[in-house]
């Protein structure tokens, strides 16, 4: 496997060559708070350093300090920084920019929010590529598992899957050619097979074109295979509460077949080159109140596309959507305050949720406010009690998004959520920046919310063990047709569709 043969014609770097070597490095918030404290690091050419431990201690930190690139206001108060034979802080921005653009490369958590909208994956690839012809492009987009024989070069962010974004992001990176690559949770989002896929490009790319990689990675498993050594960090936190759900009271039988949400025949397209193109083909399900539903697929299959088009974010071309046996408008913004607030989507990227310009405490008080669901006297203490749901201490109120993790954002982002009292929260990748424990204790909380208030949960996510532990009906999407759905169990145990059997590993039972 070797898409790009002219890598480092002149360049390329001696294989276990020491690039990036960091000691004692403390960053510090503005507010004195220490992001990382102590922190170390050793790359070499040629090999994979995988950063672990708890959301929030610090990997994403680490990570941006070897590119020089900081939150506003943080500084660091102890340590150096070597990369490749420069310290990143004592370059001028000059300097710095020089040093990504040729030498270094770093990938963030949240790669979809650095794609420029208005451009195609073509263009986002030749703004930054050192070869710009187009069979370079079409090699590098091959590198990363993307369709090179359909029309994906010619689409914009907007009609990729998060996992299709988060390779262009990658694609983007690699096509600097560069000597460092630093990634954060690269995996996060991708279904196994491709997770997999990208675990053994990142090895090719070390072995054979001698890059030394770091990447934050939550993944036990994809670490213990990809990786030559392992950093733990520790957290400067304390660590999430975990919630054992109480538990689930019986409900009468017509109760339980009770639909709260129902979607019949639904379709929606994308526009390229000024034509529809199908995007869904005539989904159909029902989910009761309090049930949850588990939406699987490969990337790309349509699953984000299929829940913004139920909550409003994506028009609908057919079919409909009904909550509570009432036809809901296509667009969210022709819905009621109430069928809005009724319908809650946490997405996979939480920066697209959180507002930049607002503490957490404001973002999670507006629906609050909004939705008028908790009285005024009692809403800064509802927001604390948040906070605390999700595993965030209080003080994380007056912080800032860019001062949290990526873990810690997508907490806030589901906080913010649940402070909108939803009959129906659809959850997009919730805990694919989240390490085991704080998962856990999320699930737990939501699992604790359905008892309590019947809430009916939709659950995106390419871990199949989660999925099949915490949803009651399964839901297949391949190319964006509804290959299967039925409950969990008889589907994991005898899947009946080739699509899910790739997805479980499993054989389909012969006619």
């Amino acid at each position: 496997m070797n898409h790009l043969p002219r890598w480092y014609a002149d360049q390329q770097l001696p294989a276990n060559e020491t690039v990036v070597r960091v000691d004692g490095l403390t960053i510090a918030g503005p507010d004195g708070r220490l992001l990382l404290e102590n922190g170390g690091l050793e790359l070499r050419t040629g090999r994979v350093i995988a950063l672990t431990g708890p959301s929030g201690c610090g990997k994403t930190t680490l990570l941006r300090a070897v590119a020089g690139v900081l939150p506003p206001g943080a500084r660091r108060a102890a340590g150096d920084i070597d990369v490749l034979g420069r310290d990143p802080f004592s370059l001028s921005d000059v300097e710095r920019r020089e040093l990504r653009r040729h030498r270094l490369a770093y990938v963030g958590q949240d790669p979809g929010s650095g794609l420029n909208p208005r451009m195609k994956v073509r263009r986002l690839l030749a703004e930054v590529a050192a070869d710009r012809t187009p069979e370079a492009l079409t090699a590098l987009l091959d590198e990363v598992r993307l369709p090179t024989d359909g029309d994906l070069a010619d689409r914009r962010p907007g009609a990729l899957s998060g996992g299709q974004q988060r390779r262009v992001a990658l694609a983007r990176a690699l096509a600097r050619h560069p000597a460092v690559l630093l990634l954060d949770e690269p995996t996060a989002g991708l279904d196994p097979h491709l997770r997999d896929e990208i675990g053994e490009l990142l090895r090719h790319l070390a072995e054979r074109h001698h890059i030394a990689i770091a990447l934050s990675c939550h993944d036990a498993d994809l670490v213990a295979r990809l990786a030559d050594d392992v950093v733990e960090l520790r957290p400067g936190t304390g660590t999430p509460t975990r919630r054992v759900p109480a538990p689930r009271a019986a409900r009468p039988e017509e109760a339980e077949r009770l639909p709260v949400l129902t979607v019949t025949g639904l379709t929606a397209d994308f526009s390229h080159r000024g034509r529809p193109v199908t995007a869904l083909h005539g989904i159909d399900f029902t989910l009761p109140t309090g049930g949850s539903l588990g939406l699987v697929g490969a990337s790309g299959s349509g699953k984000t596309t299929l829940m913004r088009t139920v909550v409003g974010l994506h028009r609908a071309t057919g079919g409909t959507v009904t909550l509570h046996g009432t036809p809901l408008p296509a667009s969210a913004t022709r819905r009621t305050r109430e069928q809005r607030r009724a319908i809650q989507l946490i997405p996979q990227n939480p920066l697209g949720t959180l507002n930049p310009s607002r503490t957490i405490g404001s973002a999670i008080r507006r629906p609050l406010t909004l939705h008028n669901r908790t009285p005024r006297p009692q809403r800064d203490e509802r927001v604390l009690e948040l906070l605390e749901q999700v595993g965030l201490p209080a003080g994380f109120a007056s912080r800032y998004p860019h001062e949290l993790s990526g873990g810690q954002r997508q907490r806030a982002s589901i906080a913010r959520a649940l402070a909108a009292d939803p009959e129906i929260l659809v959850c997009d990748e919730v805990t694919s920046a989240l390490d085991a424990a704080t998962a856990e204790a999320v699930m737990d909380l939501l699992g604790e919310l359905r008892t309590r208030r019947e809430l009916a949960l939709v659950l995106i996510s390419h871990d199949l063990r989660l999925v099949a532990d915490r949803t009651d009906t399964l839901l297949v999407l391949s190319e964006g047709h509804a290959v299967e759905h039925g409950a969990t169990p008889d589907l994991f145990s005898q899947p009946t569709h080739p699509a899910t059997a790739a997805l479980l590993g499993a054989a389909v039972p012969a006619d």
